[in-house]
């Protein structure tokens, strides 16, 4: 069921993104008299789920959902129709409109995706503010989840002051971001500043990383709470229950879950007191360990809102009206985007090796949570209009960027590029398109696989 829902989100949000993208071209050819021949969410070869012809246009859902796309007559795009070129140019297509004007056809998808970015993030904020924790706040420092983490020299505790001399704000995303170009990371531990080296090759380490763990590298500290006691377990009956939060084992205080490990490390066997604490009162029990020295219990960790509530940290809240929400709203994508921009430049960087973290629809998928969260579905919505505007503008043939990029050519030099040039770059840039297509998603399923062979 899990599954299915980030199915349904990721269709619904790439259902949104391409039929405003592709609007965006209907628009600015219908505003210069173009005819458009074909309006198609997804692609559809040798058949199509939906269709219905109203004008000249035909509309359309297809079965492939690879994309879409609008097919504008006198035009070399996808779909190859080459028959058309060869008769004489007729005042409604495209390739008889000034340069001028097919140049605004070809940025149209763009200029809606880059305004949906900006205008879904101002919705996000004006409807539910931000929330978020501020590094800053954790003052006893960071847990270290991941070993990966503990091969560049950061330990439990540690408190992070700056990353490549940029000091973040936003706990983990600010944190990690800036870590996946290398460099160095200041920190404090027991008082004392440190510098550790992040190595180049660190985005593909986290992207070799992910195969096997796709659990978080840092996270703050947390307090040790039980979620279930399974019936294999052997403290089933030592009146332990789920919500309990265990504050003392063996008489040493626990206030965070790390501490634990090395506590019962040297316990195994024994049988120890236990206190954990329940709607605010204290339980004393005897829990015996087992030879490898675990209780017999699954963790549960709770959310940002709950960590507050317990006092473990306070988080830092931003709330904006429609006014505020403009701004702070084009401030966001415009953060998002380049953000996005760099780690593109890093991908093209094969030194990095952030090119094996590529990944096609699988991995899109898995930015949505298995829960229905629509802060959260927006949120990652806005997030692939801005990357879908960025890649659509990259000048490679087959794109919106391939076109605009042969136009300004023609505007600059005076020149149209030939019908037969265009012909063979529009093929050479599907080819090349399909290959990233192919590469990335191949890169989901050998993720997959070794997921389920356990490697």
């Amino acid at each position: 069921m899990k599954i299915l829902i980030q199915i349904g989100q990721l269709l619904l949000s790439l259902s949104i993104l391409i039929i405003l993208h592709e609007l965006g071209h209907f628009i600015f050819a219908r505003l210069f008299k173009t005819r458009v021949e074909k309006f198609y969410l997804f692609f559809d070869p040798w058949f199509s789920l939906f269709k219905l012809k109203k004008g000249d246009t035909e509309y359309g859902i297809g079965w492939l959902p690879l994309g879409g796309y609008v097919k504008i007559s006198g035009m070399i795009d996808e779909s190859m129709d080459k028959e058309q070129l060869k008769k004489p140019a007729q005042p409604y297509e495209f390739r008889s409109k000034p340069s001028w004007q097919r140049l605004l056809i070809m940025l149209g998808g763009v200029m809606v995706n880059l305004l949906l970015g900006f205008v879904i993030f101002a919705f996000v904020l004006f409807t539910w503010g931000e929330k978020y924790l501020p590094n800053e706040n954790l003052k006893d420092g960071i847990w270290v989840v991941d070993s990966l983490m503990n091969e560049i020299g950061l330990e439990t505790g540690d408190k992070v002051l700056s990353v490549n001399g940029k000091v973040p704000e936003v706990f983990y995303k600010d944190i990690l971001e800036e870590m996946l170009f290398g460099g160095t990371m200041k920190i404090e531990r027991n008082g004392k500043d440190t510098t550790l080296v992040i190595p180049e090759d660190f985005a593909g380490q986290i992207a070799d990383n992910r195969i096997h763990n796709k659990g978080a590298l840092l996270s703050p500290r947390m307090p040790f709470f039980i979620s279930k006691i399974p019936d294999t377990s052997q403290n089933i009956n030592s009146g332990l229950q789920p919500k309990d939060q265990v504050v003392s084992l063996n008489g040493i205080p626990i206030k965070y879950y790390d501490q634990v490990p090395a506590i019962l490390d040297s316990l195994k066997g024994r049988e120890i007191p236990i206190v954990v604490k329940r709607k605010d009162k204290l339980y004393n029990y005897a829990v015996t360990l087992s030879e490898s020295g675990k209780i017999g219990v699954e963790i549960g960790f709770p959310g940002y809102n709950q960590l507050e509530k317990l006092g473990y940290y306070t988080l830092a809240t931003k709330e904006y009206n429609f006014l505020e929400s403009i701004p702070a709203g084009f401030i966001r994508a415009k953060e998002e985007l380049t953000s996005y921009i760099r780690q593109i430049k890093l991908v093209l960087n094969f030194k990095t090796g952030a090119h094996k973290g590529l990944g096609g629809f699988g991995a899109i998928g898995g930015l949505f949570p298995p829960q229905w969260h629509w802060e959260t579905f927006w949120t990652i919505t806005a997030l692939l209009s801005l990357m879908l505007a960025f890649i659509n503008i990259l000048p490679i043939p087959a794109l919106d960027g391939g076109h605009v990029a042969f136009l300004i050519y023609e505007m600059v030099t005076g020149r149209k590029p030939g019908e037969k040039f265009l012909e063979y770059a529009q093929i050479i840039g599907m080819v090349l398109i399909l290959f990233l297509i192919l590469y990335a998603n191949g890169n989901d399923i050998y993720r997959l696989i070794l997921q389920l062979m356990g490697k």
